[in-house]
């Protein structure tokens, strides 16, 4: 059985990722490897579902990027697939008025830390599927200077959760990935 059949028997969750799909149409991963960006959010769908978390959680992780990197408002996100969605996915948004990325990430983790257990799972499956981005981009050399920013994000990010699940399977991925990072000879 396929990793993503499961999509096939979760309505949310099918129409969750055509709507990724669609609003996130032309739009690549950071590697630079040409990849389309969608493979991030079902990534992050797989995490979510594999951790036995309901339709709701699992697409609200499909549909996780889309306020922060698409036109998409919260307000359409809350017609189409629900308060609940739409609050989970707007508790890992990141403020967009908050200029400095430093200080938006710390906003962001604060707000996660207060958003309630489901919140945190997104945001913690989000994490795990970044940083696996990250160590193969470093695998293979393509490790930048902005990818350090990011790499202490994660790593408050781990400390954050850490405190609030500390004993959820997904922490515990998120720090050996963290680990596979840094055991890595471009970190």
């Amino acid at each position: 059985m396929a990793r993503t059949d499961f999509v096939q028997r979760s309505p949310l969750t099918r129409e969750a990722l055509d709507f990724a799909a669609s609003h996130h149409a032309g739009q690549t991963r950071d590697g630079g490897d040409g990849v389309p960006f969608v493979t991030h959010p079902v990534e992050v769908a797989c995490l979510l579902h594999e951790a036995g978390y309901s339709d709701e959680v699992v697409a609200a992780g499909v549909l996780h990027d889309v306020l922060e990197d698409t036109d998409v408002q919260r307000v359409e996100l809350e017609e189409r697939f629900g308060r609940g969605v739409a609050d989970l996915v707007a508790a890992v948004t990141d403020d967009p008025s908050i200029e400095d990325h430093a200080e938006r990430k710390a906003a962001l983790r604060e707000q996660v830390s207060h958003a309630g257990e489901c919140a945190a799972v997104v945001f913690a499956a989000d994490k795990v599927s970044k940083v696996r981005e990250l160590r193969t981009r470093a695998r293979h050399g393509r490790f930048r200077r902005i990818d350090e920013a990011k790499l202490e994000h994660y790593r408050a990010s781990l400390e954050m959760l850490t405190e609030l699940i500390p004993t959820h399977p997904l922490v515990g991925q998120l720090r050996e990935e963290l680990e596979a990072v840094h055991g890595l000879p471009a970190v």
